[in-house]
């Protein structure tokens, strides 16, 4: 027998009043199945249970459990608990189940922090609702244009799920009205005081009616959510659960101790060998992620960067990037990654040790969900030891210190890889137009041979004969020695410097497969944690500014520039995201006021030209095509003297410009909500 401990609290004239209930679970399966709460003794009307069915839905999870019911009741509630519980469909399902289609007005209000979040919960409740017609939901958030949300609240919603500052604006613009709302939801309320939405969310939980259900969700439950519990909900059913096993049990917790100036070489390692289909990487700062998102791609990765001043269309599509598997790796900002869930996402790395212990669950978070197993690795320098301790002791986690891979072990790795690429490529058929290579190969050897055979026969020759050397230098012409020289030319241009054989040729091809540029082509230590020097922000600096020129490159134009506030990243992202080429193939970028030029290092195809050429960035399309010198003059000239030259380690796929938090608006009103918060 194992005891599952649920702690219930009901808000009474201020004071919580706390009940600890404890259910004894029998350790055979079939008795505790009987015992476990299913969708269907929750009250949950029939079309709804079929919908749940459908969804993949088995057992409801202790938030949904105790939810459900409270809400389907008219009871209101507040839910303590984090990230990946399952708290969208807790007060998701009752919502689609008080709501009537043939109703005139916006009968459902939920507020969300972020346009991620918000997008997710829109999207979840429409699928709720799958079975039945007539309800339409509607997601509002900053950084989207008014246009389509006005017409969406003019042709009439029944649910409206978005952030406080775009709510707010509507309801300014009177476009929005909430006398009808008779379901309020509060999500992730810790977050959105944390924002500084605090005045936002008092005015429009101030306007709706009195009659209504309301829920608020928080990850923590400090004094300042509990005020709000107090003022605008009724009689409140608190529930607390503790971490499932779904944000922490299923995710296996690692470490590594890496000196700062080896971090993005144990990166790239630690991604080379990895197994999972996508990974999350976590870093503190915005420009972090574009420098670790360019170098990178560099490195052959596909990767992309995701901060709070992308633009939402791109951030939508870089979301669905990594969802169909186009996009392997992210590198975002906590802010930005909030509520991602993405079902490939099987790794998780804190590039930097988060400062709390709150934010650490929430990024392992966005891997192991749903019961589905995951990775997170932590790098953390010898000083930062102290503070993952605190975190792991907070989290009750058991992280396990691993060693990283060699660059051996990478290089293995990747070269099995690429023979298994290898054997699918033999099964696709059509080598025989590589066979004539391989047999000039074969003759040219042989050739080697044959020479190296009769040179050795010669030099055990005793020598014979005396040769004049003088009266050989004055027969000599020049015209000779020139046609000597081309022939040695053209000797070379045909024939390899040394002899061969086709297992060497072989294992020379994996070599280039997997990158391996030989015993001087990396500069890193093959034990990246035994350099315990702390200098990787040094070293950053210090190459932030430096070129990559590559021999043989083609320039490129694109119609972006200084003016257009583009950085290298996004210029990066949008060619190997659009072209289908590796981060490692680009070369130095000049931007310049109103264009950029691009050194590319491969061929690219009619269909990657006009992909890229279609991509925009900041509004403006690429436009690609070779560059053919200056027009006029100028424009270069202007850009040396007023800019900086950008060697490609700028920026990350940032998509160009993107406001903050609901774009110029919200973001002005954010700085008197940090004033003004609910902490006061």
């Amino acid at each position: 027998m194992v005891s599952s401990q649920r702690t219930i609290c009901a808000i009474q004239n201020g004071y919580p009043l706390t009940f600890n209930t404890e259910t004894a679970v029998p350790a055979d399966r079939d008795d505790r199945d009987e015992l476990s709460p299913t969708f269907a003794n929750l009250g949950l009307p029939d079309d709804l249970l079929a919908t749940v069915s459908e969804l993949g839905y088995e057992t409801p999870s202790p938030i949904q459990a105790e939810t459900i019911p409270a809400l389907l009741s008219g009871r209101d509630v507040v839910g303590v608990a984090q990230t990946g519980t399952g708290k969208t469909a807790a007060f998701g399902l009752p919502l689609i189940a008080r709501i009537d289609p043939q109703a005139e007005g916006v009968q459902a209000l939920v507020l969300a922090p972020t346009r991620e979040l918000a997008m997710q919960g829109a999207e979840a409740i429409e699928s709720f609702a799958a079975k039945r017609k007539g309800i339409r939901v509607l997601a509002v958030y900053g950084g989207s244009p008014y246009p389509p949300q006005l017409r969406a609240l003019k042709e009439g919603v029944q649910v409206v799920v978005g952030t406080p500052g775009r709510i707010m604006d509507l309801m300014e613009r009177e476009a929005l009205q909430l006398s009808h709302v008779h379901y309020f939801v509060l999500d992730e309320a810790d977050e959105m005081l944390r924002m500084g939405f605090a005045e936002d969310v008092e005015k429009i939980a101030s306007d709706l009616p009195k009659e209504r259900v309301s829920a608020l969700f928080s990850a923590t439950m400090p004094n300042a959510i509990r005020r709000v519990a107090e003022t605008h909900l009724h009689d409140p059913l608190e529930i607390t659960v503790t971490p499932p096993a779904s944000t922490v049990d299923t995710v296996t917790q690692e470490y590594a101790v890496v000196p700062s100036r080896h971090k993005v070489s144990a990166l790239a390692r630690v991604l080379a060998v990895s197994e999972a289909d996508a990974a999350i990487v976590f870093v503190r700062t915005r420009a972090t992620a574009e420098d670790l998102a360019i170098e990178l791609g560099t490195r052959g990765v596909a990767t992309a960067a995701l901060s709070g001043d992308v633009a939402q269309k791109d951030r939508e599509r870089l979301v669905s990037r990594l969802r169909e598997g186009t996009l392997d790796v992210l590198v975002a900002t906590d802010v930005a990654a909030r509520g991602l869930d993405v079902e490939r996402i099987g790794l998780v790395i804190n590039f930097d040790v988060p400062r709390e212990a709150d934010t650490y669950v929430h990024r392992i978070g966005r891997t192991g969900r749903a019961g589905r197993e995951g990775r997170s690795l932590t790098f953390v320098t010898a000083r930062e030891l102290s503070r993952l301790r605190r975190i792991a002791k907070q989290t009750k986690s058991k992280m396990k210190e691993i060693s990283l891979p060699t660059a051996a072990e990478v290089s293995r790795q990747r070269a099995h890889k690429l023979v298994e690429k290898a054997m699918k490529r033999f099964e696709a058929g059509r080598l025989g137009v590589y066979r004539d290579v391989l047999e000039e190969f074969d003759r040219i050897q042989a050739e080697l041979a044959a020479a190296a055979k009769a040179e050795s026969e010669a030099a055990a020759i005793p020598d014979v004969a005396t040769v004049d050397a003088d009266a050989d230098a004055e027969t000599s012409t020049k015209a000779d020695t020139a046609d000597a020289e081309d022939d040695a030319a053209t000797t070379a241009e045909k024939k390899p410097a040394v002899q061969m054989s086709r297992e060497e040729l072989i294992l020379s091809l994996l070599a280039l497969g997997v990158r391996d540029p030989g015993p001087s082509g990396d500069d890193a230590p093959d034990n990246l944690q035994e350099d315990t020097r702390d200098d990787f922000h040094k070293k950053k600096r210090q190459t932030r500014s430096s070129g990559r020129s590559l021999p043989g490159a083609t320039r490129y134009r694109v119609e972006v520039g200084h003016k257009d506030r583009v950085k290298p990243g996004a210029i990066v992202g949008a060619i190997t995201g659009e072209g289908g080429i590796a981060g490692s193939d680009l070369g130095n970028i000049d931007i310049f006021p109103t264009f950029s030029l691009v050194e590319i290092g491969v061929p690219l195809s009619p269909e990657a030209r006009r992909r890229i050429s279609d991509a925009t960035i900041a509004g403006r399309q690429l436009r690609i095509r070779e560059d053919t010198g200056p027009r006029g003059g100028g424009e270069r000239r202007g850009r040396r003297e007023g800019g900086r030259r950008e060697g490609g380690r700028r920026g990350g796929y940032r998509g160009g410009r993107g406001g903050s938090f609901g774009g110029r608006q919200e973001r002005g009103r954010q700085g008197h909500r940090e004033r003004r918060g609910w902490d006061d």
